[in-house]
């Protein structure tokens, strides 16, 4: 099946969500039809444990952890999607972010 289009999943701190998400607008994503600045944005509760080498954003190493963050959703140009996953790594404040990438079938 073809996608040209797909949904970036991204969690990231409420503070630096306006920033990410503007970026990847201006980039070319979170555009939907005759829109741009589309997204979704949901409040979720992130669970992680820094292992031995990490530097972290939040937390202790060997600590397991829980924190408020954001799960931001953009659409995204398939062929702007590498770039948009590089921004992404390039301006997130967490060492590994989480992106998730998933296809949109063209039906």
């Amino acid at each position: 099946m073809e996608f040209s289009r797909v949904k970036l999943e991204i969690y990231v701190p409420e503070k630096d969500l306006d920033r990410l998400r503007m970026a990847l607008n201006d980039l070319g994503a979170c555009r939907v039809g005759a829109y741009d600045n589309c997204s979704s944005v949901v409040t979720v509760t992130g669970t992680w444990r820094p292992l031995l080498g990490a530097s972290p954003y939040d937390g202790t190493v060997g600590v397991l952890c829980h924190g408020a963050e954001c799960k931001l959703e953009v659409v995204c140009p398939r062929k702007l999607a590498a770039q948009a996953v590089e921004l992404v790594r390039r301006l997130h404040p967490y060492e590994e972010p989480v992106i998730h990438v998933l296809p949109l079938l063209d039906l």
